[in-house]
């Protein structure tokens, strides 16, 4: 009976790293072994094609480290550069990230639930390999976008390989036991929308290096948050509207509710509040429009959104809906190396 239940095990791991590969295609994957509890790496890191992921000896020796207590970590290689994948680690995902990331073009290839509640995302970019600085900006582009973890957003973070357990101690279920990690969508392909991340990246990697300040705003006033461009603060700005859908449900937008809805949003992601004004700024429809003062207008935006939570993703049910009505939950950010 013992042996036909871990055999049982090794084919549904198996079948399960099969769907992530099938679907992430590369050359070489890098593996990496990382205790739980202690964070200690295994010795060594491995180079291994998906024949060789897939070959019953080494499935074997990877459950048998699983057991031991180390997660599972895999990365697409290509060397000094990113293989063209960008992952996107979704801790304390809503519900409709995934559709709202397949709405907008940038459709994962991989999706995983790595524990309850938790989710990392895999989109391809690219079908050559990528700059690290062009990778880790279209990391924190996605990463700012849908709520990701923006501290996982570096060209070769590690990802989970399906199929083994979360051995982290805070992702013990109530019977202490750890939770799989599960292929939830697996289909191959570059993101429909792929070229203009890539553009995004570009534009602010050369902005960065010669700042250009737009007419309406002093490069005194951009300071530290001189990075965001006018196309990345637009691309976060319609992001929230089309989460929220803002254009389906108001024939004529409140611009200002909008605005301090998306502050709320930013905010309560870690978003330093300048850098906030930029994206209201740079990003809000037609603005300044009739603003008198836009500079008050962004401070008091910004304080109101100070003062009351995220609405969350209910937030545009209704017009007239109080804010303090909206969800209230915090996202809880991961802080390995290995994300969640």
């Amino acid at each position: 009976m013992g042996d036909r239940v871990f055999d049982r095990g090794l084919i549904l791991t198996s079948q399960a790293i099969r769907r992530q590969l099938a679907a992430m295609p590369c050359e070489l994957y890098l593996i990496r072994l990382i205790h739980g509890l202690t964070k200690r790496p295994f010795p060594g890191e491995r180079l291994w094609t998906a024949d060789q992921l897939m070959n019953l000896a080494t499935i074997r020796f990877l459950r048998a480290r699983n057991r031991e207590g180390c997660d599972i970590y895999l990365h697409p290689y290509a060397q000094d550069h990113n293989a063209g994948y960008i992952l996107v680690d979704l801790d304390r995902a809503e519900p409709a990230v995934l559709a709202a990331m397949c709405a907008h073009g940038h459709e994962p290839c991989v999706v995983l639930q790595t524990s309850p509640g938790h989710l990392q995302a895999w989109v391809q970019v690219s079908s050559a390999p990528l700059p690290p600085d062009v990778a880790t900006a279209i990391g924190k582009l996605l990463a700012l976008s849908y709520g990701g973890d923006r501290a996982s957003t570096d060209w070769r973070h590690l990802g989970r390989l399906a199929g083994f357990t979360n051995q982290k101690p805070q992702r013990r279920t109530r019977d202490g036991y750890a939770p799989w990690v599960k292929v939830v969508y697996a289909y191959p392909g570059l993101a429909r929308h792929a070229d203009e991340l890539l553009q995004s990246a570009a534009t602010s990697l050369s902005e960065s290096v010669q700042p250009l300040c737009p007419d309406r705003i002093p490069c005194s006033q951009l300071g530290a948050a001189s990075a965001i461009t006018v196309a990345q603060a637009t691309a976060i700005y319609q992001t929230w509207m089309h989460r929220w859908q803002i254009a389906e449900r108001f024939a004529q937008p409140d611009w200002s509710i909008v605005d301090l809805w998306i502050a709320r949003a930013l905010l309560a992601q870690g978003l330093p509040p300048d850098q906030v004004q930029i994206i209201l700024r740079l990003g809000s429809p037609h603005f300044p429009r009739r603003h008198t003062d836009p500079d008050d207008y962004l401070r008091r935006t910004l304080a109101r959104a100070r003062a009351f939570p995220s609405p969350g993703a209910a937030v545009c049910v209704a017009h007239d809906r109080p804010p303090a009505a909206a969800a209230r939950a915090n996202r809880a950010r991961s802080n390995s190396a290995g994300g969640q």
